[in-house]
């Protein structure tokens, strides 16, 4: 202890990291003819990143999960990039970079912009430190705030890495990472991958196993835990399995997962839904024994992922994504807890609420009990709120109404949840149909349809008057007793003019509040 404290102030490494410096793993580089890696699949912008970086005298490759997703055949959706550069040097050789993070810090370099941007994210190589010697703190990371600012390498009581900004060769940096498959390095331009810990093996093997003791790498991170039921889903159809010794401390570990800040769970959980495997991660979590307990947003999507509305949205999910379409969280959220807001609205309509301000309280009730501070009040909150409140816009088809919804920046979004909704029976098909129709017809197209749905309603309401007020004429003029011994058929007839009277005056006075919710 005493010679550990020394080597610190000295600011030599710890010997306890000497003593395991075998763990590193000896450096294999393996070519093309071995790993299989088609170059066609490597993204343009990320092998602009490496060559810029390799131009300007650093190492620079393609570093984890989309080093194993090229070599078992598949297009990566995100790439990222490892290099011994630091983040300073990174950022001034991009124009569009920004250094991001306080735990891990790493460079955001941006290409394109508004819905084609992507990000190459760019991480610099990290030391080999053991944690048994790093700065400990008491608190977290909003507690120990001011502790943590001039700090490198940090932990919590538990052992959890709070601050990793320690830089170091890369062989270190491969034993850092947490799976042997995505520690992998691959350089586009030599076409090399370098391999310290059987990465190649262990993908042809379709095993997924963690580097060093699992019980250990889950505890300096617990949301490794989620990452490797996630990865478990991705690959399940490609046949890779968690190695028994990876998977045997998940559920135990578990209880560590209430130590990570929300913000960065939640993330985690919409990765879990939105990476385009979203009903195997569930069949995962269920099947690990884990289908509770890691955030409860994620509870209740899980809980109900069996119902008809849910697996419709997780399918659609699944679909879009393998389809190269963009997904959005607010839809998926708005889906799974779309019953605790129709029910709160039915309910208040039913104590005799107005229908408009009964669905914004419902909608708030949600947002208090459902999703609390994790962007609860933000982008996501306004864009879900948006979703939920054009769904009773989507009955006035008459008059100006179609044009101004038809034109809301959300659009699309709303009337694919209205779509679902149709598909699960909620609501008639024919008016997701006819919505569907309007959406991609020009104008003279939907000045015909909005005048066709007015004459069937203009028809529905002259009905009546035309079979009905003779009869009920000569019935009182001829015979008055009629009336008493026929109650049910006079009830029948006044009920549908009472309906249609409110239906009449309120209308405009809905349709113009709903509008002015959706801008």
């Amino acid at each position: 202890m005493i010679k550990n404290f020394i080597d610190k102030l000295l600011g030599k490494k710890p010997s306890a990291a000497k003593g395991k410096k075998l763990q590193f793993g000896k450096r294999e580089e393996v070519g093309v003819d071995a790993h299989g890696i088609d170059p066609a699949l490597v993204d343009d912008r990320a092998l602009n990143v490496v060559r810029t970086l390799k131009h300007a005298g650093f190492e620079a490759y393609i570093v984890g999960g989309a080093v194993r997703d090229l070599m078992v055949g598949l297009r990566p959706k995100d790439f990222d990039v490892a290099t011994d550069a630091t983040p300073e040097q990174v950022k001034s050789l991009f124009r569009r970079a920004f250094i991001i993070g306080r735990r891990f810090r790493i460079v955001h370099v941006i290409f394109g912009r508004g819905r084609e941007n992507d990000v190459i994210e760019v991480s610099t190589f990290r030391a080999y430190m053991d944690n048994a010697a790093a700065e400990a703190v008491s608190g977290n990371e909003r507690t120990s705030k001011n502790e943590l600012a001039g700090m490198k390498h940090a932990v919590d009581a538990s052992g959890r890495v709070l601050r990793d900004n320690v830089w170091g060769p890369q062989e270190e940096d491969a034993v850092r990472r947490d799976f042997t498959i995505n520690a992998m390095y691959y350089d586009p331009e030599t076409q090399i991958v370098v391999d310290y810990h059987n990465g190649i093996k262990d993908a042809k093997k379709r095993i997924i196993r963690m580097i060093g003791d699992p019980a250990t790498r889950y505890r300096e991170d617990p949301v490794r835990i989620i990452r490797a039921v996630r990865f478990s889903a991705k690959l399940r159809a490609l046949g890779f399995k968690l190695e028994a010794k990876t998977a045997a401390p998940l559920i135990k570990s578990q209880a560590l997962l209430a130590d990570v800040p929300q913000s960065r769970l939640f993330d985690e959980m919409l990765k879990l839904l939105q990476t385009g495997h979203a009903l195997a991660s569930i069949a995962q979590l269920r099947e690990l024994g884990m289908e509770r307990g890691i955030y409860p947003l994620l509870d209740v999507v899980v809980e109900r992922a069996e119902s008809v509305f849910v697996q419709a949205a997780l399918v659609d999910t699944d679909r879009r994504v393998s389809e190269g379409k963009p997904v959005a969280p607010s839809f998926l959220l708005a889906c799974a807890l779309w019953a605790d807001v129709r029910d709160g609205w039915a309910l208040r309509i039913q104590q005799r609420q107005h229908s408009h301000p009964a669905l914004q309280d419902a909608i708030d009730d949600v947002f208090n009990a459902r999703i609390g501070d994790v962007s609860g009040r933000g982008k996501l909150a306004g864009d879900m709120r948006e979703i939920w409140m054009m769904q009773p816009r989507f009955e006035k088809r008459v008059g100006s109404a179609p044009f101004g919804l038809v034109d809301q920046p959300r659009f699309r979004a709303a009337f694919d949840f209205m779509r679902l909704r149709a598909d699960a029976g909620e609501i008639d098909v024919v008016l997701s149909d006819w919505w569907q129709e309007f959406s991609m017809a020009d104008d003279n197209l939907r000045e015909d349809m909005v005048d066709q749905v007015r004459e069937e309603l203009q028809q529905r309401q002259r009905a009546p008057r035309v079979h009905k007020a003779p009869v009920v004429k000569e019935a009182t003029g001829t015979a008055p007793e009629a009336t008493s011994n026929e109650p049910g058929q006079d009830e029948a007839s006044e009920a549908p003019k009472k309906r249609r009277r409110r239906k009449r005056t309120s209308a405009p006075k809905d349709g113009a509040d709903q509008a002015t919710s959706g801008l």
